[in-house]
């Protein structure tokens, strides 16, 4: 499984610009996708942050398997003291709410409080923004990367907003995170091949979501092989070559289509188990990366010697 890559050069400006306005920080919001909370968790913003205070968001709750919402909601109460809500962009009063639970965490400060809104590109921040602010302040959109620099907002009861562009990460270790950040849209179309991420988010419907498939496509074979569903789309889509070929370009790019925009269900590609197990598998993987790089180190100065 290859790993996806995405990490522009306004992201690597972004990631430095928020270090450098840290000290005037006194709290983040960190915006998860509900539809993958542990891949769409930016390591790189857990380390800016450290143990400033933190509100996590779970956003596009109407889009993912509530069953298991509640599942990551339950995990992360269990993991720290930080509270996790998860919300829906039509939930304009719970989205409001968040202002009053930040100012609440500083119950003694009578100036402002400055909080940073940070969270992967397309994961829904530039719509939040617009209902606290209660007017139209950042541009929205289904591509990812749309804001590209920092902007200071006012917001009600002494509060100051930072806006900040979605940033990635340099290094996504965890292939199954890029293809995942892939079909959310986190990733730009132009970086990825649209017919692998398909081809992997099929094989995770067919094991996890089969009745949607059927719902959605009249399918109905019993099994995990993405092929039989890519030839039973394309032929009852049209989605036809010359010669009645099925164009699997054109399929995949209706499977992510309805996955994104809810079409197709709510689905969640993720669960706290399956984090455990590839966050294991990584540690693995790591470890045999270093273990090979030390036993290169050591026959190039046997060889020296």
């Amino acid at each position: 499984m290859a790993q996806i890559q995405w990490f522009p050069g306004h992201m690597h400006k972004a990631q430095r610009e928020m270090r450098e306005m840290l000290s005037q920080v006194d709290m983040f919001i960190e915006l998860l996708d509900a539809r993958l909370p542990y891949s769409s968790a930016n390591p790189m913003l857990a380390e800016i942050r450290g143990e400033k205070n933190c509100i996590r968001v779970m956003t596009k709750r109407d889009l993912a398997d509530p069953e298991r919402t509640t599942e990551w909601l339950n995990w992360y109460q269990q993991l720290d003291s930080r509270e996790t809500i998860a919300i829906a962009a039509q939930d304009r009063q719970q989205i409001r709410s968040i202002v009053h639970k930040c100012r609440a965490l500083f119950p003694h400060r009578e100036n402002a409080i400055t909080v940073m809104i940070v969270g992967i590109p397309n994961v829904g921040k530039s719509t939040i923004i617009n209902v606290l602010a209660d007017r139209v302040i950042a541009k929205t959109g289904d591509e990812p990367a749309v804001t590209k620099m920092q902007q200071k907002i006012k917001l009600d009861h002494n509060v100051v907003l930072l806006d900040t562009p979605g940033v990635l990460w340099p290094n996504v270790e965890n292939p199954d995170s890029g293809y995942r950040l892939a079909a959310s849209g986190a990733i730009r179309q132009t970086a990825i091949s649209f017919e692998d991420v398909a081809w992997y988010f099929a094989r995770f419907a067919l094991a996890q979501y089969p009745g949607l498939l059927k719902q959605r496509y009249a399918y109905t074979a019993d099994n995990t092989d993405p092929m039989p569903l890519f030839e039973h789309v394309g032929k009852k889509r049209g989605c036809l070559k010359s010669g009645g070929l099925v164009d699997y370009e054109r399929v995949a790019r209706i499977l992510i289509g309805d996955f994104r925009d809810g079409s197709l269900g709510h689905i969640t590609l993720e669960t706290p188990e399956m984090m455990i197990k590839e966050l294991n598998l990584v540690d693995k993987t790591r470890e045999e990366k270093q273990a090979r790089k030390a036993e290169r180190k050591n026959n190039w100065k046997k060889r020296k010697g």
